[in-house]
């Protein structure tokens, strides 16, 4: 267990590096970036998938769309959403809006509780419903008085539980979906990557890039290896609850860059941050009674939909 929580961290002190070396890359655009970060990721997904024996649910899922060609257009959206989500990551340091991508990332775990609520009719515990109205009184902080939640955390908050809630309608959220999802947004990348012509003025301007850029991609792999190997060897209570250090660190990361927390908008900060401990400390009970019950059964299954 204890690799899995090195593994874990790891990923998430990755991601938020990855964050702040987008700001190291002008003058490529976040969109140009994105189209980099798929390009190089991508073959080492490969890797992974190879290591892991993942082919077979790769194969799998290809039988099951040559028998429901309706799954197509859902892949496509899945492909879609999973990619906005990516250029976003890269996107918002450039851009000064990488605190309002942070608060996206410690609102989801409460918009997941929700959508699974709503759609799955999942139940809340106590915790989790303390939790929710904590993080409603910072929601409601920011839009009656600084004015409302910024696009971004939008996107963030209501765009991964939209986009895990389909994976999960059509079963496609294993290794086998994550591969499709890939492939689909390498065209789409490759023209980002590409910008009309402008890679070749952007490299020859900054040689720095030729150095910069695949630095890049292997962070991104790396990170997204960690992410999966730590899936497969961690039991879920645990897995979720480090999940909670990367928005941590991407808040570390904006502040670092540049950006500040405004006087009026700690009352939104102060109780999601609340609310989120809440679940971490439903969370750390769960796993506490649950602490010595045999994990085989987690190790095997497929790592669960990545983020970033």
């Amino acid at each position: 267990m204890s690799k899995g929580v090195v593994l874990s961290v790891m990923a998430s002190v990755l991601f938020a590096a990855l964050y702040y070396l987008s700001t190291l890359l002008v003058p490529l655009s976040g969109t140009e970036i994105f189209g980099w970060r798929v390009i190089l990721t991508l073959p080492c997904l490969m890797l992974f998938i190879s290591l892991t024996g993942g082919w077979s649910a790769v194969a799998e899922l290809t039988r099951r769309v040559r028998a429901a060609p309706w799954l197509v257009p859902g892949m496509v959206l899945c492909a879609f959403l999973f990619g906005v989500q990516l250029w976003l990551f890269l996107w918002a340091p450039l851009q000064g809006r990488g605190l309002n991508v942070s608060l996206g990332y410690f609102l989801l775990p409460l918009s997941m509780i929700l959508v699974g609520r709503l759609l799955f009719n999942e139940r809340l515990s106590r915790l989790q419903q303390l939790a929710t109205l904590l993080a409603v009184c910072g929601v409601a902080n920011q839009i009656l008085v600084v004015g409302g939640l910024a696009w971004e955390t939008w996107l963030v908050a209501l765009g991964y539980p939209g986009y895990f809630a389909l994976r999960r309608k059509m079963g496609t959220d294993g290794l086998g979906g994550m591969w499709f999802e890939m492939i689909l947004m390498v065209p789409v990348a490759l023209w980002f990557a590409w910008a009309g012509g402008e890679m070749v003025v952007h490299f020859s301007e900054q040689p720095r890039l030729f150095g910069l850029v695949p630095l890049m991609g292997m962070i991104s792999a790396w990170a997204l290896i960690s992410y999966l190997m730590a899936s497969r060897l961690l039991p879920l209570g645990l897995f979720g609850l480090l999940g909670y250090v990367e928005p941590v660190l991407l808040v570390l990361v904006s502040l670092l860059i540049g950006e500040r927390i405004q006087s009026n908008e700690w009352l939104t900060y102060i109780p999601i941050w609340a609310a989120v401990l809440v679940l971490v400390l439903e969370g750390a009970r769960h796993v506490w009674r649950r602490h010595g019950a045999a994990p085989s059964t987690q190790a095997q299954r497929e790592p669960r939909p990545t983020r970033h």
